[in-house]
């Protein structure tokens, strides 16, 4: 367990068992929750009413039992307690950088984990929330890539992790004041618009007014460029777009994100172009991960000016400094190259701020996050229920092989 600047342990959620005749409500949208409340027998002159409360101690006061939920009834409680069940996934281990980054390691009740990222800054607190557990996209440079997709996260799953970094940050006593949380990064780990509908309904969930209340202007949904999908991001769910652009020539960028093979430059930036809501007062982000040797040179700098004039977009494009991570092929580009790169694209009226990188201590840092979750066989997972049904049988608790991040 990792101690907190300030000497404290950080908060460890317990470990919670599954219930399996009562229904996790966490992630559930309005409609969902106002059907299941009717479903258990509350009269339904007060199921709108009740529905409005219980939304209300879950998104906006971050309760986690029936019991403190104080303006609704007793016996309506009991009736809430007896069927459902609020639970957090589990924190395996909470991770604190000298610059303040924190970062999560989540176990599911199923025993997959996924990593989140609080970043600290003087103007806001910015949640970086992972969308898939594993990810498809194999891109070279990213340690998320050398992972295979697992599965999809649920919309519960998604939300949890806000849920799990306002718990650590102490924020639901004052739900909206002097928030340590203001802005959400979809860029954890996975491709969230290959997990469009849960990412949707997660977002919806967070942006409610009556619950958490986070506006969608502090929403960035960052893609790789999956083309389809981009527009109905747009219109559907209304978030501010990152583009992970990371090369200006389809060769290069085909070689270091394969999903280019499928969805090359010119259809990319043709749906940036096109994205709904997208002008100069909310611009598209481009993010271009500094590669030495591989996409730094001043040619490359020219090109993705050239590119952005081209297909006239409000855009601005965010340097990273590449992140290292054990067996990558990669080097950081030298500073001054960095730097040199952001004056050429400054100089071509776009802007392009370098990214300080932050919670590389912890591998905390962009395109560093990564889990000890696998896709496992169907043998491999009827051999771990066996051996844990084995040691319940006997008596004595399944060993779990200890998961520290990589």
């Amino acid at each position: 367990m990792q101690i907190t600047p300030n000497g404290q342990e950080p908060i460890v959620s317990p470990r919670i068992p599954a219930a399996e005749d009562k229904l996790n409500i966490l992630g559930l949208d309005r409609a969902e929750l106002k059907a299941a409340i009717a479903e258990i027998g509350v009269p339904e002159k007060q199921v709108r009413m009740r529905t409005t409360q219980v939304w209300h101690w879950l998104y906006h006061r971050g309760v986690s039992s029936f019991e403190d939920m104080t303006n609704i009834s007793k016996d309506v409680r009991a009736k809430l307690a007896e069927h459902f069940i609020i639970t957090r996934p589990e924190i395996v281990e909470a991770q604190y950088s000298n610059d303040g980054t924190r970062k999560y390691l989540i176990r599911f009740a199923d025993g997959n984990e996924a990593e989140a990222v609080y970043i600290p800054e003087e103007d806001r607190g910015t949640l970086c929330v992972s969308s898939q557990v594993g990810c498809t996209l194999n891109c070279k440079f990213c340690h998320t890539g050398t992972m295979k997709l697992v599965r999809n996260l649920t919309a519960g799953e998604i939300v949890a992790q806000m849920m799990i970094a306002r718990d650590d940050l102490g924020e639901w006593e004052n739900p909206t004041e002097g928030r340590r949380v203001t802005n959400i990064v979809m860029m954890g780990m996975g491709e969230p618009l290959y997990n469009f509908d849960n990412v949707k309904k997660a977002l919806e969930i967070i942006m409610d007014e009556e619950g958490i209340q986070l506006s969608r202007r502090r929403i960035t949904l960052s893609t790789s460029g999956v083309v389809p999908h981009m527009e109905r991001c747009g219109k559907e769910i209304g978030v501010n777009l990152a583009v992970s652009l990371h090369a200006v020539r389809n060769d290069v960028r085909s070689d270091i994100m394969p999903i280019n093979k499928k969805y090359g430059l010119d259809e990319v930036l043709k749906a940036c172009a096109n994205y709904p809501g997208a002008h100069n007062a909310r611009r598209i982000t481009f993010e271009y991960a500094m590669l030495k040797g591989v996409n730094d040179s001043d040619e490359d700098a020219r090109e993705l000016v050239r590119l952005i004039r081209k297909y006239k977009l409000p855009a601005k494009v965010n340097l990273i400094p590449f992140n290292p991570w054990p067996g990558t092929d990669y080097e950081c580009s030298d500073w001054g190259q960095i730097q040199r790169f952001s004056d050429i694209v400054y100089e071509g009226g776009i802007s392009a701020p370098i990214r300080t990188p932050r919670g590389r201590d912890i591998m905390a840092a962009c395109g560093q996050l990564k889990s000890a979750s696998e896709k496992k066989s169907k043998a491999q997972l009827a051999r771990e229920a066996e051996a844990a049904a084995a040691a319940t049988a006997a008596g004595t608790e399944p060993h779990h092989t200890s998961t520290g991040l990589t």
